[in-house]
């Protein structure tokens, strides 16, 4: 993630509710489990911004009208990179969902109304190729993934290679599991299988170990 907007309703959420939204949204995108590498969400949380705003005018499309304050509405918008839109779009739409229905269990409202009702749109956005700018220059895709691969990368030295086990593999970019179906992106290097989570990761492990992508 690079950016999160949340938009509410003017006065419907306190400072403290808003604060504690953001916070949540965040730990609960990039949650440290073993999905992926400590290094590699730690980088992510760097890029990862999040704003939350309270716009002067809200008008709801719905017949009858409504007040979008009562009960609150949200609009969510997720930036990430074109090329990883469509992977991510479907967490990301449960993840934030969940974590707006925890902010209406806090303050004592019905959290499965966002379920039931069109009170929560999540809009995820695709930036493309170029536009994304960090440390004053412009970044691709790959560029964004060994920004934040690299910290796990540089510590390849200390871990043993990764072994095959219960059908499952450890990508060695940024540390996530993969499972080996029919589906797993595989790269053979000096006689070790390696899996990888999305072809970024397995394109950069090529382009470092001069392994052909074609194997």
């Amino acid at each position: 993630m690079l950016l999160i907007d949340i938009f509410v309703p003017k006065g419907a959420l306190t400072e403290e509710e808003r604060q504690e939204l953001g916070r949540r949204l965040i730990d609960t995108l990039m949650v440290e489990d073993d999905s992926h590498a400590v290094e590699v969400i730690d980088a992510q949380r760097a890029i990862t911004q999040v704003l939350v705003h309270e716009p002067a005018t809200w008008v709801l499309g719905q017949r009858p009208a409504a007040a979008p304050a009562d009960p609150p509405r949200y609009l969510v918008r997720v930036t990430v990179p074109a090329s990883w839109r469509k992977d991510m779009s479907g967490d990301i739409v449960e993840i934030v969902t969940g974590v707006l229905a925890e902010t209406e269990r806090a303050a004592g409202r019905d959290p499965e109304r966002l379920r039931r009702e069109p009170h929560a749109t999540v809009l995820v956005e695709g930036v493309s190729e170029g536009g994304i700018g960090v440390f004053g220059r412009a970044m691709g895709s790959m560029e964004l993934m060994e920004l934040v691969s690299r910290p796990y990368r540089d510590t390849a030295g200390d871990r043993p290679a990764p072994a095959s086990g219960q059908g499952h593999l450890t990508d060695p970019v940024c540390g996530m599991r993969v499972t080996l179906d029919d589906s797993a992106l595989t790269l053979v290097h000096e006689g070790v299988l390696y899996g990888f989570c999305h072809g970024l990761c397995r394109r950069a492990f090529a382009d470092e170990h001069g392994v052909p992508l074609n194997q």
